[in-house]
């Protein structure tokens, strides 16, 4: 029997007709958020953030900054996910529950953020890389939860990243490294297009 996960990933779909009529509510959308903020991350740094855009003034302005693609304003949200730049000093908070919580020593902590700042200071493009890393973590994360839950998704990487970062106000330290539209597929979207073989993307080392 295939593992229902599995399952998912068999059938996953990127979607691009939504029922403009379907709504999602605060609790739903935050139920994803929640699921999404259980990516895996540097350090557990956890350094995303979301903003769900479902006004019809907000889908309108992300919708222009977005090559003008109707699905952004007719999903149910259109959540910009933002990888943001990874600063050593927040593990202490980031990891305090783990240690609270009995599994990981205090003093790892201390260790963990000097690792993080040998990696991360005066690196500008590691930083970067490991803001994207951890966006893409969560952002894949947030589509598999939206599927478990009867939803479809599909993640865009076509848009205006220095305009939505400036009509959303996200922060100097925030990168937008992709939309993922989420709500009710309609019924004439295509299944999940065929994939390269194996034997072409795999190297057994």
């Amino acid at each position: 029997m295939t593992h229902p996960l599995l399952t998912a990933i068999e059938q996953r779909s990127s979607v691009n007709h939504f029922d403009p009529q379907y709504r999602l509510d605060d609790a739903s959308v935050e139920a994803l958020v929640a699921w999404a903020g259980r990516a895996p991350s540097a350090f557990n740094l956890q350094n995303w953030r979301f903003v769900a855009v479902r006004s019809e003034a907000g889908k309108q302005r992300l919708r222009e900054l977005a090559w003008n693609q109707a699905k952004v304003s007719e999903a149910a949200v259109t959540f910009i996910v933002c990888g943001v730049l990874p600063r050593a000093d927040s593990l202490g908070e980031r990891l305090s529950p783990s240690v609270t919580a009995g599994f990981m020593r205090a003093d790892l902590v201390t260790a963990w953020q000097s690792s993080a700042t040998q990696m991360y200071a005066d690196v500008p493009h590691s930083r970067r890389d490991e803001a994207i890393r951890s966006a893409t973590f969560a952002a894949s994360t947030l589509m598999l939860a939206g599927q478990a839950l009867g939803l479809a998704a599909s993640p865009m990487s076509g848009f205006d990243i220095s305009g939505v970062s400036h009509a959303f106000a996200l922060r100097e330290d925030e990168i937008p490294a992709m939309l993922v539209t989420m709500g009710k597929a309609q019924a004439n979207n295509w299944p999940q297009k065929p994939r390269r073989p194996v034997h072409e993307i795999l190297e057994l080392a």
